[in-house]
């Protein structure tokens, strides 16, 4: 050791580092390894900077909580930890997307940031682990081995929630050895199931968090996986082979049928709709469905029929709701949403849509009790959808065993989803930020909406006291579609959460690198407004138009819509015309 930190003395001058405090923050880095927690695991190198981080950072690679699960495999947190010279005393947990199973980098990267943006950049030590599984587990199980670890009682709870309870203490014992100083604020950040387990930590761990950055959330995770096999069913009816029911084409004339009727109603043409809940009342897309030989810019009846089932969500015999309904948007015509829902690009999959191989694995492996040993090939998955009874299955989100005492709608939801309060995280000073694009196809925006009418309505008309929503029009699931999707959450979270600065409008852009806006749409921006505000076009520049705010709020996600007084308004910081 004496010999290797005298060799980087004399190598350290020419590469420009070998300030004392370079230095030391090699030595530092290097002694955090006799730190670790009991039964903690870690290894250290100090990296230089990169083009995604900005700052010279100590990078910690770790595992803890190793054990022996079922089928005698395996089972550990492993996670990683970056802890960058340019601190300001922040931390923050970057909670996994998809099925977890690999540690991701440890970059508070959200959808919306550049790279300058990513919370390793604004100060903030950051965590990120493999959700206490390894996704290389289960080879066996072909297709479906990414989902097996469901077949574990304690890796399903630790895919639910269990993994940040456990792997949060040693993040901040770690951060907090390295820097000799306290964490003074404590983010979570996450996105699709990432931005799931965001909303299950303010109510499991309400004291956890200062802030929650909360991206298109799948908070009703297992029940929206029942869309998976309504859809898939939905789109065998118009083909066998469900990847050739729709055509590239018959989404973007779907889509562009929605913009005839929906483009103008926020005051402007700008091929984004956002007047979203007034769009949902005008558009009728059975107007689509092509009337004789000659019509060109129409949809067969079976199709459109597909479309309009898909939109109404997965139903039981008794016509009983199991999901949520849709929202008719824009980016139905982008390939993320194609991707999803029906045709994927990718040969091993037979082209079949992510719906039904990840979708239908995840159904069967890990939300429903008992679990259903589904063989990993595409037929069997596919299968699998296709002959799913939402009478008898459905139910089995909500079922326990001998073996899985908590179902996976208890270990997979907020505690609070059907009626959320969020008393404990509010009384603690708590803030969240959420964000949506109502052209998810994974994760219904109306689910949202929801939960966020609901929490409201609690609240008596309070939420926005430590709540705000976003919805961003054209937006599937990330990035993509004719959207202005590129945006910054979280610099005014931490205003709000600082500096007690509440956010209003955040200000969107389209992106050039992204194929799927249109030729007018190039250099836009708009404001994205707080729930259930919508901007609405006055006067100014098409591009850099001045929007306007109008207050328009549904109570408790019924059809009326009200409108708040100009005092409302104003406190809540908006413009109304």
């Amino acid at each position: 050791m004496k010999t290797l930190l005298a060799l980087l003395s004399l190598i350290l001058p020419f590469l420009g580092l070998a300030s004392n405090n370079a230095y030391g923050d090699i030595l530092r880095c290097q002694a955090l390894v006799t730190k670790a927690p009991q039964n903690v695991d870690i290894k250290t190198m100090m990296v230089w900077r990169d083009k995604e981080v900005r700052s010279p950072y100590c990078l910690v690679s770790g595992v803890t909580a190793q054990r022996m699960g079922v089928n005698s495999k395996l089972y550990a947190i492993q996670f990683e930890l970056r802890l960058p010279d340019y601190w300001l005393g922040r931390f923050a947990y970057q909670f996994n997307s998809g099925v977890d199973g690999e540690v991701q980098p440890a970059l508070g990267k959200m959808t919306g940031l550049t790279p300058s943006q990513y919370a390793i950049n604004q100060g903030f030590a950051v965590v990120s682990s493999n959700g206490g599984h390894d996704a290389r587990a289960y080879p066996e199980a072909g297709l479906a081995g990414v989902t097996a670890f469901g077949h574990d009682p304690e890796a399903r709870r630790d895919y639910g929630y269990g993994a940040v309870q456990k792997l949060n203490p040693v993040a901040r014992a770690l951060i907090e050895s390295y820097y000799e100083s306290p964490i003074k604020y404590a983010y979570g950040l996450g996105q699709s199931n990432g931005g799931r387990m965001a909303m299950v930590a303010a109510t499991r761990f309400p004291t956890m968090f200062d802030g929650l950055l909360v991206g298109y959330p799948g908070f009703n995770l297992p029940k929206a996986a029942l869309q998976q096999a309504w859809d898939t069913q939905a789109l065998y009816q118009v083909n066998e082979n469900i990847s050739r029911a729709l055509t590239r084409r018959d989404l973007v004339v779907f889509a562009k049928k929605i913009l005839d009727q929906c483009d103008g109603l926020d005051g402007i043409n700008d091929d984004m709709v956002f007047a979203t809940d007034a769009c949902q009342k005008v558009f009728d897309p059975k107007v689509l469905v092509c009337k004789s030989d000659f019509d060109k810019h129409c949809l067969p009846m079976l199709k459109v029929a597909a479309l309009m089932k898909m939109h109404a969500g997965p139903h039981n015999s008794k016509d009983q709701a199991l999901y949520a309904d849709w929202v008719y948007d824009t980016g139905i015509r982008s390939n993320n949403w194609r991707m999803w829902k029906v045709e994927s690009t990718i040969s091993d999959w037979s082209h079949k849509p992510i719906s039904v191989v990840m979708g239908a694995a995840a159904l069967a492996h890990i939300f429903t009790t008992p679990f259903t040993d589904v063989a990993g090939d595409i037929y069997s998955l596919e299968n699998y959808l296709l002959k799913f009874d939402f009478d008898k299955d459905a139910p089995k989100i909500y079922a326990t065993n001998n073996q899985f005492k908590e179902s996976a709608m208890a270990m997979m939801t907020p505690l609070d989803a059907a009626k959320p309060k969020l008393t404990a995280f509010h009384q603690n000073g708590g803030k969240m930020m959420i964000f949506h694009g109502n052209s998810d196809p994974v994760f219904s925006v109306k689910d949202t909406m929801r939960w966020y009418d609901f929490l409201d309505f609690g609240l008596a008309g309070r939420a926005s006291e430590f709540v705000r929503f976003y919805r961003v029009p054209g937006m599937p699931h990330g990035q993509g579609g004719p959207s202005a999707d590129q945006f910054d959450m979280l610099q005014p979270l931490i205003a709000w959460v600082e500096r007690k600065q509440a956010p209003q409008e955040i200000v969107a852009a389209t992106r050039a690198k992204n194929p799927e806006i249109t030729a007018r749409m190039a250099g836009m921006t708009r404001p994205l407004c707080p729930y259930p505000a919508y901007a609405k076009y006055n006067k100014g520049d098409f591009l850099k138009a001045r929007l306007l705010s109008m207050c328009c709020r549904s109570i408790m996600g019924l059809a009326a819509t009200t409108y708040v007084n100009k005092a409302c308004c104003r406190i809540a910081g908006f413009i109304t015309e």
